[in-house]
């Protein structure tokens, strides 16, 4: 593959403003249902959790693994979702997992106890990492690569607004109705309304361009270029995702085999798979499940904690804003190292502040809220839609699906793990112990990612896919001059 990264995107007319603009935006809202439900999903059993094993008489570990059942079915969901979107389509797979999102949340609102229960966060769990793969996928192969970021980083937006409803839906119902039995179904049952809406609207969204030209259905890739991009835009880039896609199809650069054959594809998975579980080891999701504990525990009563665990889910949204605003203007590898600076600092300042003010100092709990809040807000600002967006951005098209299906796996097995063993973790080692633990994985992780990890920003997918497959990605020093 001789073509040069520069030229590929030097070669396609500029992005001109007009109504294929707005048509993106409709697209992106849409297909962000997906986050939206992944975020609440996610987020609602950190204030049902409690109410719910009052009623079902659930165990520590019981309740442990209903909320971890979700993450483990997210591993293999995110895993399968991949590959059915590869083969399938973005789009039907999408509208396939809004009816898995209904029908799961229907058999938690109405389960009688255990089992039912963990079936319905199973099902859940295998739509939520579906989801996670393919929607930033989708919304990734429809954006021009100016605003790629952007536009795949909404749905990541999506996500912490998600797990924010969630919060202010779990306050407000466990407030007004929390003397009825039952009150954690009614916060289950809100999940309905964004399924609902998923699936309607992805049946009139059209399906990914350039999924459609690896199938060989090139008139009806341009027809959906030519709805999203001015005109000469669309056929400069729809002449370069077929020339693409021709030299794979020459180089056979299909299946898992391509994949073990070549070791920059080897090397691009497993870099992949470290910034998924770098991510979940910030332990961002132990805060989004089991905030209102950390809260208890550093000293807030019950009732208080629960809306006092409001805050961190709004400074969540609000760095999510900021992070979009930001993420067609820094750099990735730049984003990714502020943010694990910024977490493990966080981490640090909790563990001591929780070392240094005995429980029941009156100062104890508002000093922990605010720096788990500020940890949130860091992680949000400059971690978590990077890591999406670049997941989405950096895998060649003969295995996107999978790529990201693979890396995403074992970020979300990490966050299982983390969920199922956290509240114990606090019990042995306490607040203190359990943060410096994350503070010594940050600087890890700070390591890898400034000696492993590539930069994909203001490339279109085509360059970096050459990139990748002749391995001149992986000269980050020689990248990042460029850049």
């Amino acid at each position: 593959m001789t073509h040069s990264a520069s030229t590929a995107e030097s070669a396609l007319p500029p992005l001109v403003p007009g109504p294929h603009r707005k048509r993106l935006g409709l697209i992106s809202i849409i297909a962000c249902f997906g986050g939206l439900l992944f975020g609440y999903d996610t987020g609602v059993s950190n204030g049902a959790e409690r109410p719910m094993q009052a009623e079902l008489g659930l165990s520590d570990l019981s309740v442990g693994v209903v909320i971890s059942s979700l993450i483990f079915a997210a591993a293999v969901g995110a895993l399968v979702g991949g590959q059915i979107s590869d083969a399938w389509g973005r789009r039907k797979t999408i509208i396939l997992l809004a009816v898995l999102f209904f029908v799961g949340t229907l058999f938690v609102v109405f389960s009688p106890g255990f089992g039912v229960l963990v079936t319905g966060r199973i099902m859940l769990g295998l739509a939520v990492g579906g989801a996670s793969t393919v929607v930033p996928v989708y919304l990734a192969e429809l954006a021009p690569y100016e605003i790629r970021g952007s536009i795949t980083g909404r749905n990541e937006l999506a996500i912490v607004v998600g797990q924010l409803a969630a919060f202010v839906v779990n306050a407000i119902i466990g407030t007004v109705f929390g003397h009825i039995d039952g009150v954690w179904r009614f916060m289950f049952a809100v999940c309905a309304l964004p399924a609902i809406a998923l699936f309607f609207g992805m049946l009139r969204m059209p399906e990914s361009p350039r999924w459609l030209v690896e199938k060989g259905r090139d008139d009806e890739a341009l027809v959906v270029l030519k709805t999203v991009r001015s005109e000469d835009r669309a056929v400069a880039e729809w002449e370069q995702v077929e020339r693409v896609v021709e030299e794979e199809h020459e180089e056979h650069w299909e299946g898992l085999g391509a994949i073990l054959r070549s070791k920059w594809l080897i090397r691009i998975i497993l870099v992949g798979i470290g910034i998924s579980m770098t991510q979940q080891l910030t332990g961002i999701n132990s805060i989004m499940y089991y905030g209102q504990r950390v809260l208890i525990e550093s000293g807030f009563g019950e009732g208080a904690a629960m809306i006092a665990n409001v805050a961190p889910g709004v400074f969540s949204v609000i760095g999510g804003i900021i992070a979009l605003y930001n993420m067609d203007r820094l750099d990735r590898r730049k984003t990714f190292v502020i943010g694990l600076s910024l977490t493990t600092i966080c981490h640090c300042l909790i563990g001591v502040a929780s070392m240094l003010l005995p429980v029941g100092n009156a100062a104890r709990p508002w000093i922990i809220l605010i720096l788990v809040s500020a940890f949130v807000f860091s992680m949000q600002t400059f971690l978590n839609i990077a890591v999406w967006v670049w997941l989405a951005e950096i895998f060649p098209l003969h295995m996107r699906g999978l790529g990201i299906g693979i890396a995403v796996f074992f970020g979300w097995t990490t966050n299982g793990f983390l969920a199922l063993y956290f509240p114990s973790l606090v019990e042995g080692i306490g607040i203190t112990g359990a943060f410096f633990m994350f503070a010594a994985i940050g600087v890890i992780a700070l390591v890898f990612v400034i000696t492993q990890v590539p930069e994909t920003r203001n490339r279109s997918l085509e360059s970096l896919e050459e990139d990748v497959e002749t391995g001149a990605i992986f000269n980050i020093r020689k990248a990042s001059r460029v850049h």
